[in-house]
């Protein structure tokens, strides 16, 4: 298809047909200058291209308006022909394509003088910018096409005068390259594109903006001698760029985005490179490293080094103190550049009010707040990034599609801008004809057509730019006075205090007061007083609204008298009112949370995460998430403190979730419980690759987790423990393992046990993981820790008692040997299978709940698992089924709501299996609130009025009293089934 539409264009003589109709300002004028580049044609002995421009027709009416508009491209017509001619035989990408190899070679072959590479590079350059032009103009390309080629054509650019630079100074002997013939591979030398360069986002007349770094062990012995070396090299890159000769100049080259340009040489150590990023680095440099790309040099050192930055640029936390500060920097551009009120004549297209810069800075801005934990929000291009933004929930389709075609229009806007005379400017002219000039440029009928278009999309940027970033929280007016300064208390602040439902105004003005006086670490700064300044009025309304409110900004209190730093908390909190509301919540009603929040401040960053909510906590989530922290070579006691960090984070994410009312109780004991396989199961991979460092492998060793109780039945709650059986096998010859220190099957197994145990519960500066429990395994704590596969289903099938074959009516594998893990859910469903004297284990189990009652009784009605008709009978009625082959429902289910949902009809009626199922999710609803919020027991006379709100929300239930009756009732009814089922006894 393609050739034969090129032959078809051939037929006509030009093979780049207009798409678009261009017209021109003054038609005579344009005549002209069309006669004029034909006249030179015949000149330059071109009479094919003479011929075809003497003719009349689109071709030629198109180049006569692009002549007019562009006197920059009429002139390079004029001069060089032969740039025309070309298109007579291939089509503009066939050209471009050659022009690319030819700029790639020209470095090459002997005798070539810088000179002449600079000739070279410049005559390649013009043609391939001349071309470009013109298919834009054309149409024929897009926008994201033609910055695209701009940018490959810088690319090129860079690299030969790189690689001439390279192989000259290995030829002066400076340099010792690997390889002469491609002096780039193994250099050491790395040239990193930044800005529009790095994205491939080129504009027509753009600078180019590098930063040179070397590893001076590459290449150079002495790192003295390096610095000059490569320094030199760097002044002379500059020169072939840059300067301009009778053949123009290839691209304007800034080095002044490197480390401290004013103290710096032109290209700096790796290791000095590294050393101020991570020390001294400023925010916007952090910003300006989101679109760098290794373009020229060692690619491979340029790729490393990136990677060697990432932890700089992409913080793992969330920084909003960051992005007001990078903010400050498009404020001050504001103040430097005359940016004013939305206007078309003599706009900066750039970076006035609603131009091309507010969109990038939307969208880095985003990526610096979400990249460290999100991968894939670390590209470089900024459409493709406002997609990954909207597909990812952090900005709105909306936005996506607006601004996306507001960024290319306004590239399109720029690029005509620079075409008409290849200056590298951004503003609009400020004259009536000039002004025609662009509006004709991109196909708008006059210039009032394109004002009005341009305007529409300043607004429109500048819209969503403003909603973003410069909306401030909106605070209650009318609130009165709140006046902290001074020693002595204003009494009209105690009022507003009061009326804000404050119960002791004057210690809270105290409080107060010793936050802005800076007597925390978290206020010193005057930068985070005054961002406590702003925040105060939200940050009282909203503790007010939690009834009680005294405590909950106590509780905060506390919280900031740990912190380090205050000020991007307080800007988190300003720029989101949502998040202000739930840190009070949580304040006031959930102090188990608050507690939390107060160790480890960094789990708040993740309720930054738009799709929070709306995301399930699922097991592919949590397993996406882990693997990304985990990413990495890492020591082992590194990988146990970040799998710490990364439980207590999503353990924090999963409880606000539930209290937001995003996902219920059932889904919250699933997320716990894949929250403990998973990291549990990463913690047993680090332990046994520890392990075998020292004591080797046993020959055919396979280990399997068997989860127990809760987490088995994957009913975890926010501060269960974790009951676990550690399983092994291995080859029947295998006496000891193959390390240095060998070890026998049932030593070595329970030795890793031991270790595992310690990887998981012992406490460490970010705490512990989860306190185990391993009591279930056979023969209880009298056994040895870890327990032979064999020995075990021994055990099961036939010593164990009735207690522990309904306890594994719960179990579960939850990491380990896949082959293992397959063969024990096949035994256990065996074991269980195994008939049994039914009456007997009613009997037993009834003996047992009996026995449970009278040495742990209930400390009241809201002892939930223990009071009678509470959690336990519940489980016993679900287990003994599920051990008499009276569960109907999928063999292997351990989930108790699911089992009394499959109760045989003879075991219990419809009727009863309603009660029982409505009872356990009322029970369960209720206690993995209590767990989420309360670090002890629940104490009636002393409810939250915050947490009382909870249970009610959770229970759709309208005030405390009838929960209180209802729990009463489900307790009386689980009693008389458990009696009818259990005990025999009639309803």
């Amino acid at each position: 298809m393609a050739s034969s539409v090129t032959a078809e264009r051939a037929a006509t003589g030009w093979l780049l047909q207009p798409a678009l109709e261009l017209r021109p300002v003054d038609p005579d004028h344009a005549r002209e200058a069309l006669a004029d580049v034909a006249a030179s044609a015949a000149e330059n002995e071109l009479p094919r291209l003479a011929g075809l421009l003497a003719k009349d027709g689109e071709v030629q009416r198109f180049l006569a308006a692009v002549f007019d508009l562009s006197p920059f491209l009429r002139d390079l017509a004029r001069r060089r022909p032969q740039m025309l001619a070309a298109l007579l035989d291939r089509t503009v990408p066939e050209r471009l394509e050659a022009i690319g190899s030819e700029i790639e070679a020209c470095w090459q072959g002997e005798g070539v003088s810088e000179a002449e590479l600079m000739k070279r590079l410049r005559l390649l350059k013009t043609e391939a910018h001349f071309l470009i032009a013109l298919a834009d103009l054309a149409g024929e390309a897009d926008t994201q096409a033609t910055v695209q080629r701009l940018s490959v054509l810088a690319d090129g650019c860079v690299r030969a005068a790189t690689a001439f630079l390279l192989a000259d100074a290995h030829r002066q002997g400076k340099l010792k390259l690997p390889d002469p013939s491609d002096p780039a591979h193994g250099s050491g030398l790395i040239v990193l594109g930044m800005g529009k360069l790095g994205a491939h986002e080129l504009n027509f007349s753009s600078d180019i903006d590098l930063i040179l770094f070397f590893d001076h062990k590459a290449v150079v012995g002495d790192p003295m001698e390096a610095t000059d070396i490569f320094s030199r090299l760097a002044r002379r890159l500059v020169r072939i760029m840059q300067d301009r000769t009778e053949h123009g100049y290839v691209f304007r080259t800034d080095l002044r985005l490197r480390p401290d340009p004013g103290s710096t040489p032109l290209a700096i150590p790796v290791e000095a490179a590294l050393t101020y990023y991570e020390g001294r680095g400023q925010n916007w440099e952090r910003a300006a490293m989101i679109k760098a790309r290794p373009v020229a040099g060692d690619i491979e050192a340029g790729e490393a080094f990136l990677k060697e930055l990432r932890p700089y640029v992409w913080r793992k936390y969330m920084d909003y103190a960051a992005i007001a500060d990078v903010h400050s920097i498009k404020r001050q551009i504001h103040a430097h550049k005359g940016h004013g009120e939305i206007a078309v004549k003599g706009h900066n297209v750039k970076l006035g009010r609603g131009g091309i810069r507010e969109i990038e800075f939307f969208v880095q801005t985003q990526q610096l707040i979400a990249g460290g934990r999100f991968p894939e929000l670390r590209g470089r291009e900024t459409v493709k990034m406002l997609s990954q933004l909207a597909g990812n929930g952090w900005i709105t389709a909306e936005a996506r599609d607006a601004l996306a075609s507001q960024y290319w229009f306004l590239r399109r806007v720029e690029h005509a801008v620079q075409m008409v005379a290849d200056e590298q400017t951004h503003m609009l002219p400020e004259d009536d004809e000039g002004l025609e000039r662009i509006a004709h440029m991109l196909g708008f009928a006059d210039a009032d057509a394109f004002s009005r278009a341009f305007r529409a999309s300043l607004v429109e940027v500048e819209r969503h730019y403003a909603a973003l970033f410069e909306a401030a929280p909106e605070l209650s007016t009318g609130m009165g006075n709140l006046v902290f300064t001074g020693d002595v208390d204003d009494p009209d602040t105690l009022q507003t205090l009061h009326t804000l439902g404050f119960q002791r105004p004057s210690d809270i003005c105290r409080v107060i007061r010793a936050w802005h006086f800076g007597r925390y670490r978290v206020t010193r700064s005057a930068e985070a007083r005054e961002r406590l300044t702003e925040l105060t009025p939200a940050l009282l309304e909203a503790f007010g609204k939690t009834r009680r409110a005294d405590e909950a900004l106590m509780r905060f209190d506390e919280f900031l008298s740990g912190l380090p730093a205050g000020v991007q908390l307080f800007s988190l909190l300003q720029s989101n009112p949502a998040l202000l509301r739930l840190m009070a919540t949580i304040m006031g009603a959930a102090p188990k949370l608050a507690a939390i929040i107060t160790r480890r401040p960094h789990v708040f960053d993740g309720l930054l995460d738009p799709a929070l909510l709306s995301e399930l906590p699922d097991r592919k989530y949590l397993a996406g998430r882990l693997s990304a922290f985990l990413e990495g070579d890492r020591a082992y006691e590194e990988v146990l403190d970040r799998l710490r960090i990364f439980a207590a984070e999503q353990k924090f994410l999963i409880g606000v979730r539930l209290l937001a009312g995003s996902i219920d109780a059932r889904r919250a004991g699933r997320a716990f419980s894949d929250l403990a396989d998973l990291t549990i199961g990463a913690a047993l991979d680090a332990v046994t690759a520890e392990f075998e460092v020292r004591h080797g492998r046993i020959a055919g060793a396979r280990v399997a987790l068997l989860g127990m109780g809760k987490l088995g039945s994957q009913e975890l709650t926010a501060g269960s423990d974790v009951d676990l059986i550690l399983l092994y096998d291995h080859d029947p010859e295998a006496d000891e393992s193959n390390g240095g220190k060998p070890l026998a099957p049932a030593h070595y197994y329970s030795r890793l046990t031991q270790r595992l145990i310690a990887a998981v519960s012992a406490p460490t500066a970010e705490g512990v993981l989860y306190e185990l429990d391993l009591r279930l395994r056979p023969s209880g704590n009298k056994g040895p820790v870890a327990t032979h596969m064999e020995a075990f289903r021994k055990y099961q099938r036939q010593d164990a008692w009735t207690w522990e074959q309904m306890a594994l009516t719960r179990a579960r594998p939850v990491a380990g040997d896949d082959g293992l893990c397959a063969e024990l859910a096949g035994e256990i469903a065996a074991i269980l299978a195994q008939p049994r004297d039914a009456a007997k284990v009613r009997r037993e189990a009834s003996d047992m709940r009996k026995l449970i009652e009278e040495e742990k009784p209930p400390r009241d009605l809201w002892d939930i698992k223990l009071v009678p008709g509470g959690l336990i009978d519940l489980e016993f009625i679900a287990q003994v089924a599920a051990l008499t082959g009276k569960f109907t429902g999928k063999p292997g289910t351990t989930a108790t709501a699911d089992i009394l949902a499959g109760l045989a009809p003879d075991y219990a009626d419809a009727g009863m299996r309603e009660e029982l199922v409505r009872a356990y999710g009322f029970y369960l609803a209720i206690t993995q609130i209590i767990r989420l919020c309360l670090t002890g027991p629940f104490d009636r006379d002393d409810v939250p009025p915050g947490l009382s709100d909870l249970l009610l929300a959770v229970t759709d239930l309208p005030d405390f009293s009838v929960l209180e009756a209802e729990l009463k009732e489900k307790a009386a009814t689980v009693r008389r089934d458990f009696d009818s089922i259990l005990r025999g006894r009639k309803k």
